[in-house]
């Protein structure tokens, strides 16, 4: 007897259907084959399956079991397969009817004692399975929530195996849990830092505010102990908060990777990564024999955090340069091609020579000119081009540090940056893109045109310093979001100076 389920995959972030058949036929004794290019967990499949039927009080029939996951041509992983396999034996031999099983996906993982455990990826199996017509979706307890967020479709959380038979054989009712997602994103959470706890550093932190208000990328260069982690900790407290769309994107590409929560359905949220300088290629890209998202795609909507930059090798550094320009990683092997959303916020810190004190008024600097250079060829120019303010930050004075007067809070530097890309917003919006970061030439010479003074400055500037035509392009964006966020429509000979000396690491004004 031939018994189909209809269950999911996920390939990169997006899911596709995969049909699960169970055949039966007759046999001496129980003998289970899988086809349909299952991975090694997916085989393993088997024995959890077995175990778990067993363990529930169902007798496994004695016969000759095929099991097919359609499309063969398609590569299956995870445990995902455990719950609809179970389902389809039970169908084939006659347990539950094909009556309830109309318009239903499932997915879990068992456990030996039929327990239905959770797996990666469920709100991407919720979207495809909407857009497929499967408006029911048997889910573990734990995947609920985050399946329920997909609007349209309809997520009834089971525990085991037993309570999956009693709701299709009609002894539970089909209760579906209901989430809200408007008021998920009214529950933000709140951060436990505030730029309020920042004594001094006047110019870091204007700096962060013009990036944050044009999406830019921004290094921090300073001694130990200036503040530059301190500073960029701070970013997301800052940033515009995600709208739904947003949300839900950036919520399953932590879903695939395995980072969500049972208690978080939805990430509202910035996310903040912060990896290590020993990260490797494929944790800071992503990839693997099965791809999964590294902490540039992690980061996608949010803040990448790099600390000590020079430290990271050069060539995992330069795989930053595709996602920095693109917002995109593409990751291809032989037999399958697939892209990673990556548009995130790259935001660095460095010390601005090997012992960390050049240009510092309290300390000497050990490092000769040579050494200095040799530190911070460590980072290529094509990186450094795509980082549009690299900004200075001394040592905090002991005045700055014992003031009494508290620093301005996140909130209101928040509202100023809210503002500015309300303007960039709708200037860009036809053009598809949504802050000054983005702008292409085309829209640089729409948006982003001088005066002859400051065209003056710009020329001497560039000359001087030899810049690339791409520093030239980052100085005009940035230009653009400093009159931005004096909701100036011209660009006047202070914005431009402003932009200017945002570029630190093109003219090493500590040496």
């Amino acid at each position: 007897m031939l018994f189909r389920v209809y269950s999911a995959a996920v390939f990169g972030i997006q899911a596709y259907p995969v049909s699960v058949e169970v055949d039966l036929s007759s046999g001496q004794k129980l003998n289970l084959m899988m086809v349909g290019l299952p991975d090694t967990a997916v085989r393993e499949s088997s024995e959890r399956v077995k175990a778990g039927l067993r363990n529930c009080g169902f007798s496994l029939p004695a016969q000759h079991i095929t099991i097919n996951l359609a499309p063969a041509d398609l590569k299956k992983e995870g445990s995902a397969f455990d719950l609809p396999m179970a389902v389809g034996i039970l169908g084939a031999s006659g347990c539950v009817p094909k009556e309830n099983m109309s318009g239903c996906l499932f997915m879990g993982e068992l456990s030996l004692d039929g327990t239905v455990c959770p797996v990666k990826g469920t709100l991407s199996m919720a979207s495809m399975a909407r857009e497929r017509g499967l408006l029911r979706l048997v889910v573990p307890e734990a995947n609920a929530r985050e399946a329920a967020v997909v609007t349209g479709v309809q997520a009834f959380p089971v525990r085991s195996l037993p309570h999956v038979v009693e709701l299709l054989t009609g002894k539970r009712s089909w209760i579906p849990l209901h989430v809200n997602p408007d008021q998920l994103l009214k529950k933000r959470s709140a951060y436990d830092v505030d730029f309020q706890d920042v004594r001094g550093q006047y110019q870091a932190r204007r700096a962060l505010e013009v990036a944050v208000a044009g999406g830019h990328n921004i290094v921090l260069i300073g001694p130990p102990g200036s503040g530059k982690t301190m500073l960029a900790r701070r970013l997301p407290t800052i940033l515009p908060a995600m709208n739904f769309e947003e949300s839900v994107e950036t919520t399953k590409i932590h879903s695939v990777a395995g980072l969500l929560s049972d208690r978080c359905s939805l990430i509202t949220t910035r996310p903040f990564r912060a990896p290590h300088h020993t990260i490797s290629y494929a944790g800071l890209i992503g990839g693997g024999t099965i791809p999964r998202p590294g902490e540039v795609s992690l980061a996608h909507n949010g803040i990448l955090f790099l600390d000590e930059l020079p430290e990271f090798r050069r060539h995992v550094l330069d795989v930053l340069r595709q996602p920095l320009e693109d917002g995109v990683v593409r990751i291809a092997r032989a037999a399958m091609s697939l892209a990673f959303p990556s548009r995130f916020m790259l935001a660095a810190a460095m010390n601005p020579c090997q012992c960390g004190y050049a240009g510092d008024a309290t300390h000497q600097c050990t490092c000769t000119p040579p050494l200095i250079q040799r530190y911070l060829a460590r980072i290529s120019g094509p990186l450094l081009d795509r980082i549009d303010l690299h900004v200075r930050v001394p040592a905090v004075k002991y005045k700055e540090l014992s003031q009494e007067n508290e620093s301005e809070e996140s909130a209101a530097v928040r509202e100023r940056v809210l503002l500015a890309r309300v303007i960039q917003q709708k200037r860009l919006k036809s053009y598809g893109i949504y802050c000054n970061a983005q702008m292409t030439q085309q829209t640089l010479n729409r948006f982003c045109t001088l005066d002859p003074e400051s065209e003056k400055k710009m020329e001497h500037v560039i000359t001087r310093l030899g810049l690339s035509a791409r520093a030239y392009t980052r100085i005009l964006r940035v230009s653009r979001t400093v009159a931005d966020l004096e909701n100036t429509g011209r660009i006047l000979p202070r914005h431009v100076a402003e932009a200017i000396q945002y570029r630190t690491l093109d003219y090493a004004c500590w040496q």
